[in-house]
């Protein structure tokens, strides 16, 4: 261990490119992988000659596109049934044997990656324990430094404490993580805030705000055109409630403008989307439809408002393109969308269409559709340094980098004498 502590110092004056890895458990949904893209892009812009690797358990990660030293693995798949229990997607075995068989996949590639950064995506533990084999591992060898990253909102507080409590999550949290970074803003929530945290771990929460995205300018002056509403349920799983709101809204409206663009999410039922393409073809034009988009930047770019559901994600592009957006929360199985978009609401950022408060009558979602040229764009609140998620999560690494620097050769002589 020592010789190879030095050969990996030996490179650029003692400094080593730093190796990142980041690990979402991506049951279902686009979410996870697509934030660990994001925050694995902008590290290795920062950080010359690094490296980032991102463990996913995501069906989907092969359709997109990763940046230059950023890289996959893609662990077996599981799938969470209506019942609340997972089960393998694709290898007919029992979910126990391919959660263990994930677990020993993430210690492998731990011990032949070497990381000097490793990222979790929300889950302190991983899916089912998986992480925590090479969680130990991590914290025998010393070398790495370790980051839970939370999105803005988790769930509402009841629901998240006996969930935490279950998964033994508090506990891991203390024993493994020199941070806990939350991609969002305090004034907008506070996502552990329900639970019961030791001071210790509440010293560790660092806020980064909100993960910008964008895309090149010649993109996005290219898919300006025809005026457009992008309406996006996300990985489309559970989209089905506002792709059918939206259609009825044209339906029972003629005269509704401006043309819709509806990205389905490659999750979206295969015989739902027969049946929309029937009514959106009765249509004439005024609503497009398409499966999936690798690059969603550039439609909203193009696009004069959103309609979504509001999805961590979504939020990101919504703030980051600065567009008029409708957000029609999901309360299923999780409460984030709404506690998001309330939250939202409340400061001026976005309109929410609230079932329970508004009704679901196709004119409510007309007449929010039809007001979105008119409504304010996020930069109108008057909430600011909403975007610097990507820019503070660089500043963070660097922090944690050169700590790890100042004692690695402390630990590098302590090595030795064992």
């Amino acid at each position: 261990m020592p010789q190879r502590l030095t050969a990996l110092r030996s490179d650029r004056g003692g400094c080593p490119p730093p190796r990142i890895l980041l690990y979402s458990h991506d049951t279902f949904g686009l979410g996870h992988l697509r934030r660990s893209r994001t925050i694995a892009q902008a590290l290795v812009s920062a950080f010359p000659d690094s490296s980032a690797l991102i463990l996913t358990g995501s069906p989907v990660a092969g359709r997109f596109d990763f940046p230059e030293r950023v890289d996959h693995i893609r662990l077996p798949g599981v799938v969470k049934r209506q019942d609340g229990r997972y089960c393998s997607q694709s290898l007919g075995l029992p979910v126990e044997e391919v959660s263990a068989m994930r677990a020993d996949i993430i210690r492998a590639t731990v011990q032949s990656f070497r990381p000097a950064l490793v990222i979790v995506d929300k889950e302190p533990t991983g899916l089912h324990g998986e992480m925590l084999p090479a969680l130990e591992l991590l914290r025998a060898l010393g070398t790495a430094k370790v980051v839970l990253g939370l999105r803005d909102v988790l769930d509402s507080p009841d629901a998240l404490r006996p969930e935490w409590e279950r998964k033994c999550a508090p506990a891991a949290v203390d024993r493994y993580y020199d941070e806990v970074w939350i991609y969002g803003l305090r004034q907008v929530f506070r996502p552990l805030a329900g639970l019961d945290l030791p001071p210790e771990v509440e010293g560790r929460l660092r806020y980064t705000g909100y993960l910008r995205r964008g895309c090149p300018a010649d993109v996005a002056d290219a898919v300006r055109g025809d005026p457009y509403v992008l309406v996006t349920p996300g990985g489309g799983g559970d989209g089905a409630a506002l792709v059918d709101w939206t259609l009825a809204a044209y339906e029972n409206d003629p005269s509704l403008s401006p043309r819709a663009l509806i990205v389905y999410g490659p999750f979206l039922d295969a015989a739902l989307r027969r049946d929309y393409a029937k009514r959106i073809a009765a249509l004439e034009g005024r609503v497009e439809a398409m499966d999936f988009h690798s690059r969603m930047e550039e439609l909203y770019a193009g696009a004069v408002g959103v309609v979504a559901m509001g999805g961590y994600n979504t939020f990101c592009e919504i703030l980051s393109f600065d567009k008029p957006s409708v957000i029609a929360p999901r309360t299923r199985p999780r409460m984030e969308q709404h506690i998001r978009a309330e939250a939202a609401e409340s400061l001026g950022l976005v309109r929410m269409l609230d079932t329970a408060r508004d009704g679901t009558a196709p004119q409510v979602m007309a007449e929010a559709i039809r007001n979105l040229v008119h409504q304010k764009p996020p930069s109108a609140s008057p909430v600011g340094d909403l975007l610097g998620g990507l820019e503070n999560i660089v500043a963070f690494t660097r922090d944690l980098l050169e700590d790890a620097e100042e004692h690695a050769p402390r630990l590098a002589v302590q090595g030795s004498r064992g």
